[in-house]
């Protein structure tokens, strides 16, 4: 484990299918390394399914390479059937029922089925590894942030070194936990298109809705340096012609995904920013003194447009997804986003981990100065 005086951290913010361009950082990264490294970040940070990726490299974090291959190997053969119902009796029976006003098997209303990804993360997601990687030093702590719906509260279940403490600020809180599937579950469950998920008395759903603060997780666990991966990508500018035209149903949608995802994690950045500036102002002796302390961030983020990207593998996405999206107005040339955060068809997902590859390696210099390597 790293000394406390190099305490790195990583932090993967939301985005449905957009997180396979984090596998494509990770993998940049771990080429920097030797093939039998632990993890250079022993605080791993995830929110929907950035929180996904975090555990997963969590449970291989004695080998590092290895945690990566898994993850790229998931996300390169991914597809949508794999993470919701995408076939027609599938869809149907699900619309049915909600149609109808019923639960389906006592399961809260969505517009997807996700069951198939409980599936998938039951399958490839080996969660008894977690105590021993702590316990073996190889891991300070991996936390998840969800969503608390009753009582709404931000919510950072970590688990991690046992002298770490729980925290508790306005509306945001740190808890102990025993991870589990259902902590996965609970983390990506973005609000209306996946279920909200119980755990104890509550129901939870995505981290991202109610995260005031994105970055406080990984301080709290003790990081000084924090590599984020955000997924917030540059658009390209519309046209005076679509400007003055009243937005779609879907363009409002993607708009209200890219706050969710996206908005608070730049805010929290410039806000810390802020602070650093300010501490930088105080004299050495006296900064010490000081109950905050100067956090260093680097931040990777996609340097092409992911919408774009979407747009040009529509087609594959399954028929029925298709047509369902076409009744809120997402089709092929949609300027909408919501269609890259719901498609998780591998050549899609394939061409994302390249990209993640090439934009981390263009700032190779930077990372390897982040790292100290």
């Amino acid at each position: 484990m790293e000394s406390s005086h190099n305490a790195f951290g990583l932090q993967l913010s939301g985005g449905g299918g957009r997180a396979a361009y984090q596998v494509g950082v990770l993998k940049a990264i771990a080429s920097f390394y030797p093939r039998n490294h632990g993890l250079p970040f022993p605080i791993l940070c995830g929110t929907s399914a950035g929180a996904i990726n975090a555990t997963t490299l969590a449970c291989f974090a004695s080998c590092f390479h290895l945690g990566v291959r898994k993850l790229e190997w998931v996300w390169q053969n991914f597809s949508t059937h794999q993470v919701y119902r995408a076939d027609v009796a599938g869809m149907l029976s699900h619309f049915g029922h909600l149609a109808l006003g019923r639960r389906l098997a006592g399961r809260p209303p969505s517009l997807l089925d996700n069951r198939p990804l409980r599936a998938l993360l039951d399958k490839v997601l080996p969660l008894e590894r977690l105590e021993r990687h702590i316990e073996g030093g190889y891991l300070r702590a991996v936390t998840l942030s969800v969503s608390r719906y009753h009582n709404p509260c931000s919510v950072n279940f970590f688990q991690g070194d046992p002298a770490l403490l729980p925290w508790q600020r306005f509306r945001r809180r740190g808890e102990p936990a025993r991870l589990s599937i259902d902590h996965l579950l609970a983390s990506s469950a973005i609000p209306l298109i996946f279920p909200s998920i119980r755990l104890g008395d509550d129901h939870y759903g995505d981290g991202s809705v109610l995260q005031l603060s994105p970055l406080s997780p990984p301080i709290h666990l003790g990081a000084n340096r924090v590599l984020i991966v955000n997924l917030d990508s540059p658009h390209a500018k519309q046209s005076m012609e679509k400007r003055h035209r009243a937005p779609a149903t879907s363009d409002i949608a993607g708009h209200l995904l890219d706050t969710v995802f996206s908005d608070t994690l730049n805010a929290d950045l410039e806000r810390l920013e802020r602070i650093n500036r300010s501490l930088s102002l105080i004299p050495p002796a006296e900064r010490d003194r000081q109950p905050l302390k100067a956090i260093e961030t680097l931040v990777i983020k996609p340097s092409r447009d992911l919408d774009e990207i979407a747009r040009r593998h529509y087609h594959r996405l399954p028929l029925p997804v298709r047509l369902l999206l076409r009744t809120i107005g997402v089709r092929k040339d949609s300027d909408s986003s919501l269609m890259s955060y719901l498609m998780f068809e591998a050549p899609y997902c394939q061409e994302l981990i390249e990209l993640g590859y090439r934009d981390a390696l263009a700032r190779k210099g930077e990372l390897k100065h982040f790292f100290q390597l």
